[in-house]
């Protein structure tokens, strides 16, 4: 056999071995066994580098190490999904789905596995690429971490199509995530929160040989590409299990809404024995010519719906309320909370959203609130236990003045946000607005994030977004600003908090230098360091480390002091750890920690175990300078070069980027379509604004207002002036007009173009598309196996009905 066939068998048994150990969890040879062909194909590949291949299985051991990830952006969107939190959320989408459609649907249901999203490209039969979701639009290149996970196929089997993405679910089975924090425990690492961010983070990871420790899998939900040969979702998920992809035996095909449920009912309570985390059940359309006709939302797709279970509630005390300003001025109230464990992650803050929630469930300082963590990103407070509220607490008032500028809140009749109306005084809303038109959907300015903004404006750079096309290079090198980090406790009674296990596992470094995991058992039934006191134990180390913390106490005023249960006060910890230091560096600690509320670096501070005072105070130093943050010579190159590139950003983005209240990416479009400059725009009254699909009074007064202000017209000239596109590109702008106020629907199986590329072609000629048959409809162009939208439009009877053919001749 020659060298080049013998390496070509060899990469083609192992594949099939590892399908059949990853993918169907039925090994036939040993891991010995295979570990020695693996080898054997190393060796023939290195000795002939002529015939390598990067899907080969060799490639899969990692060894890469990629220190950037280049931003893609995706060639089809990733939607988010819908989300919906009872029965009667999914019986009203099964009407609004049914009622467009003019039909009955079949139902694909799929478990919603806890992970990371993810796109892969397959061409000819090969990965080639891999971009994480992103925001939808645009994601990180990881091509070469994705290849180390094993149930992704380098190469698939069977009859594939020539070019598609994989849609689908990076996540970390429950036994590794656990014997991955039980690897860090011993080695003194903090822990990781929960299966979904480890997976996420495990993406991200530098070292590719780091990512295929990790075990993680990949479950595949969706194809996506051009001319793809299947009809619905069930037969793509056959498919995709005979193309060698990795697909759980948990999903069902239903006939009706009452499946859809019974199918709901069993896995909320089976999940639990699943060995992945799973929040729900995703309920997709089966049908593809569906999906087509449902279309799409400006956020998701209305074929698919997520059916997310309960949230887990926990109960903790509320310890204060802060008052967040955003960049519309809109005023949000977020609850601190002493820390609980909710849902694999530890939870300090949760939303009341605004005061008339804090009235309802009449929340006050002082109560024991019961905290979900939902669908959204941060918990909310859910209710009270008023059976164990203290006496004496009083009803909380909401602030009437803004916490940043002090200007009198207003209230809009029939809204229930408050708002600052000093949006150009008011510093929150300045950074706002200056960060929301830098954002990616937005001008895509590189190299300005959050921090960065916030330079240049506490230096008097910018106070404007106009503003930032004045910088230059020179007086923006250099620049420098302290900066609040998140700190690893939190803040209470003006005292830093440091949770128990750290501090027992801070002060060992002093004593008996025992390990997390010792320190996590000496504090598993205690809530303070004093009740560690009355430990017994057989334990050499454990018995050291209390006989030293006993004598260390003896000598502490607990009244300086106040530690939350399950916390010890960071002003405490360093009077054990470090009190002869501090007493001779007391003015340095005052400087450099007492006075700075938040710090990083805790963590690093607390297993500092070195006795000579001139390092510790240099050590001290440096975490102090870590909180300040500066722009060099390369990032103010990439600020400016990014600046200048956004002059190419289209008009429509350029309006969204403005900030106008209530204007988002949707409205942006449709109002260009209008009005194809900002003058028309300006110029335009409120019944010409309202005669715009969509919107209403309330968004054309918000536009009215914004360009009734001097100040933004001046900003908006100024922006003008510097080059920003505030008219339609002439390939923007309709072809033609003879659709004009024309309604179009498309039906049926399309053969002369597909119905993204038709929808556009109306578009292009004036008309409008609609998702349903109605007497507002005046064209259905029908494909083949048109169906009940046909049979619709004949009962309406003024309805066109036209051929593709006929279609095109029409706009030809």
């Amino acid at each position: 056999m020659e060298i080049q066939d013998k390496i070509l068998a060899l990469r083609e048994e192992l594949t099939q071995h590892n399908y059949n150990y990853y993918v169907l969890d039925n090994p036939t040879i040993s891991d010995f066994e295979f570990d020695l062909k693996l080898k054997e194909l190393k060796r023939l590949e290195d000795e002939n580098p002529i015939f390598f291949d990067v899907n080969s299985p060799t490639q899969r051991v990692g060894g890469m190490v990629t220190k950037n990830f280049p931003t893609i952006t995706h060639e089809f969107r990733m939607y988010s999904l819908d989300n919906s939190y009872s029965i009667e959320d999914l019986q009203d989408w099964e009407k609004r789905i049914e009622k467009t459609l003019g039909e009955k649907v079949e139902f694909v249901c799929e478990l919603k596995y806890d992970g990371a999203s993810i796109s892969i490209l397959y061409e000819n039969g090969e990965l080639t690429q891999a971009v994480t979701r992103g925001d939808g639009t645009q994601g990180d290149e990881i091509t070469n971490n994705i290849r180390t996970i094993q149930s992704v196929p380098l190469k698939l089997k069977g009859n594939y199509p020539e070019r598609f993405y994989m849609r689908g679910e990076i996540t970390i089975p429950l036994n590794k995530f656990a014997s991955i924090n039980e690897e860090r425990a011993n080695n003194g690492l903090e822990l990781y929160a929960n299966p979904r961010n480890t997976a996420s983070g495990s993406l991200k990871l530098q070292d590719n040989t780091e990512v295929a420790k990790r075990g993680l899998q990949c479950f595949p939900y969706y194809f996506i590409g051009n001319n793809l040969p299947y009809s619905t979702q069930w037969e793509m998920l056959q498919a995709a299990d005979e193309l060698g992809f990795k697909i759980p035996h948990t999903s069902k095909l239903c006939t009706s809404l009452e499946e859809v449920l019974a199918f709901v009912d069993h896995w909320d309570i089976e999940r639990k024995n699943l060995p992945y985390e799973t929040d729900g059940i995703v309920i997709k359309v089966n049908s593809f010519s569906q999906q087509d006709e449902l279309g799409y939302t400006a956020k998701s797709p209305r074929w698919a719906m997520a059916y997310k279970f309960k949230a887990e509630a926990a109960e903790t005390e509320l310890l204060s309320i802060d008052y967040q300003v955003g960049r519309t001025g809109a005023i949000t109230p977020v609850a601190n909370l002493a820390p609980v464990s909710l849902a694999g992650t530890i939870v300090k803050r949760a939303s009341v959203h605004n005061e008339d929630i804090i009235k309802k469930l009449d929340i006050r300082i002082g109560d024991m609130v019961y905290v979900e963590k939902g669908g959204e990103i941060i918990p909310k407070i859910v209710g009270v236990n008023t059976d164990v509220r203290k006496p004496g607490t009083e009803e909380i008032e909401f602030i009437k003045n803004c916490p940043s500028c002090g200007t009198e809140l207003i209230r809009n009749d029939g809204e229930a946000q408050h708002y600052c109306p000093n949006e150009n005084g008011c510093e929150p809303q300045i950074i706002g607005k200056l960060e929301h038109f830098v954002s990616r959907k937005a001008m895509d300015i590189e190299g300005l994030g959050g921090g960065t903004i916030e330079i240049l404006y506490s230096n008097n750079k910018i106070s404007n977004i106009s503003d930032f096309y004045s910088l230059n290079k020179n007086e923006i090198i250099g620049l420098e600003k302290w900066i609040d980090n998140d700190y690893a406790g939190l803040k209470y009674k003006n005292q830093l908090q440091v949770d128990l296990v750290k501090a027992v596992f801070a002060l060992s470094k002093k004593w008996g230098n025992l390990t997390i995991k010792d320190s996590e058992f000496i504090t598993k039934n205690v809530k303070s360091l004093n009740e560690l006191l009355n430990i017994e134990t057989e334990n050499n180390k454990i018995t050291k480390f209390i006989s030293e913390l006993k004598n260390s106490l003896t000598n502490i005023d607990y009244q300086n002091y106040y530690s939350l249960e399950n916390y010890v006060s960071l002003n405490l910890l360093l009077d054990i750890k470090f009190p002869n230091i501090l007493n001779q560096n007391s003015d340095l600690f005052s400087n450099k920690i007492y006075d700075i509320d938040t710090i990083k670096y805790i963590d690093e501070l607390l297993v500092w175990n070195n006795k000579n005072n001139k390092d510790f105070e240099q050590f001290i130093i440096s975490i102090a300078d870590r909180n300040r943050i500066g722009i060099k010579e390369k990032s103010a190159e990439i600020i400016l070069n990014s600046i200048e590139n956004s002059k190419n950003v289209n008009y429509e983005r350029v309006l969204f980027a403005l900030g106008i209240k209530l204007v988002g990416e949707t409205v942006a479009k449709k109002i260009v379509k209008k009005f194809n400059s900002i003058e028309q725009l300006i110029d335009s009254s409120i019944e010409e604004l309202e005669s715009i699909d969509e919107i209403g009074n309330k968004i054309a007064l918000s536009i009215k207002n914004y360009f009734s202000n001097e100040n933004n017209l001046n900003i908006v000239h100024k922006l003008k002036n510097y080059g920003l596109k505030f008219e339609l590109d002439n390939s923007s702008i309709p072809i033609s007009s003879i659709l004009e106020n024309k309604t179009f629907l498309f039906t049926g199986s399309l053969t002369k173009f597909n119905r993204t590329d038709a929808q556009k072609m109306v578009e292009d000629h004036g008309g409008k598309n609609i998702s349903a048959v109605s007497k507002n409809l005046n064209y259905l162009v029908v494909g083949e196996n048109a169906g009940s939208k046909l049979k619709k439009a004949e009962e309406i009877g003024t309805v066109i009905v036209l051929t593709e053919d006929e279609f095109l001749n029409l706009i030809n």
